[in-house]
């Protein structure tokens, strides 16, 4: 079952195109990872998956509805954001007692056990907690809702590199028990890579790659070695990444469309050949240069 149908979906924000004719859908009980840099649309499209903002043109559907005002929608799914806000007169205890009204699937042990576990004070309020307690804070809301479409944007910001190594691991661990579709947004690839399915990749609010994680560590192929022997190698090929080492060496990343025989013949041509992390990979693809930050050191 698809949870989220998209089809030509463009906003704009006065003249700016956000987001450009944009087309994908997820399926049901899947963590998808939304990766993309800042500015290229990520967070304006969970806001319309959440119902929250209208599109310009083109459709979105989840669960079959319009989620723009729906009540389904908003019934079955939760956006968790740093932008979360709650009522300023309630305490954080308050806050959970009363989250059970408006998540049909809240689970309340849990998050107490959670509550506790980030030592939480049940007295404070939630507008007087810091970046990084909000954030857990509104972590457990959202781990805690088991809504059936679960959207997490930037959910670690602000977390200590611990906390956001226990939020990853509460969450696997309670989407293993109850499965649901899990949308991450994050700026930390290297750190959800191992529980992402499926990554969605936006450039330009385009969908740039929207493939499974085994298929984007698979994607990319590294090649270095001797100048004339790489680009004897790769010279038909698009080049998401290449550095120059030295003056007679290069490194370059392109895809993968080698046979085994044709890298086992590239290396006994004495061309190195490396697999490429994910997150590099993202970085390489929605680069606006193949040379990354070193073309700015480049003369022209």
């Amino acid at each position: 079952m698809k949870v989220i149908e998209c089809t030509d979906l463009t906003k704009f924000y006065f003249r700016k195109r956000v987001l450009n004719q944009l087309t994908f859908s997820i399926e049901e009980n899947k963590i998808t990872g939304l990766i993309g840099r800042n500015g290229a649309g990520k967070t304006t499209l969970l806001k319309i998956i959440a119902g929250y903002i209208k599109q310009t043109s083109g459709e979105m559907r989840v669960f079959s509805q319009k989620p723009f005002n729906s009540l389904l929608v908003s019934a079955h799914s939760i956006f968790v954001d740093d932008q979360m806000s709650f009522p300023s007169p309630l305490q954080l205890h308050e806050i959970l007692d009363a989250a059970g009204n408006f998540y049909p699937n809240w689970n309340m042990p849990l998050a107490k056990r959670l509550f506790d576990y980030f030592s939480f004070d049940s007295k404070h309020y939630h507008n007087r907690l810091s970046k990084g307690k909000t954030s857990t804070f509104n972590s457990i809301i959202g781990l805690a809702s088991r809504s059936p479409l679960t959207i997490f944007d930037e959910p670690t910001t602000g977390m200590d590199a611990a906390v956001r190594k226990d939020f990853y691991r509460a969450l696997l661990k309670d989407y293993l028990a109850h499965p649901r579709t899990i949308i991450i947004s994050s700026h930390h690839l290297e750190e959800i890579e191992d529980l992402l399915e499926d990554v969605l990749l936006l450039k330009d609010g385009k969908n740039h790659l929207h493939v499974s994680m085994e298929e984007l560590k698979e994607w990319a192929v590294g090649f270095k070695g001797a100048e004339e022997a790489v680009t004897k190698w790769t010279k038909d090929i698009e080049v998401y990444y290449k550095h120059q080492i030295g003056t007679n060496t290069m490194y370059v990343v392109v895809k993968n469309d080698f046979s085994e025989q044709e890298l086992q013949q590239a290396k006994a041509e004495n061309i190195e050949i490396t697999s490429i992390r994910p997150s590099d990979l993202c970085v390489y693809l929605t680069s606006e240069t193949n040379g990354g930050i070193d073309n700015v050191f480049v003369d022209r």
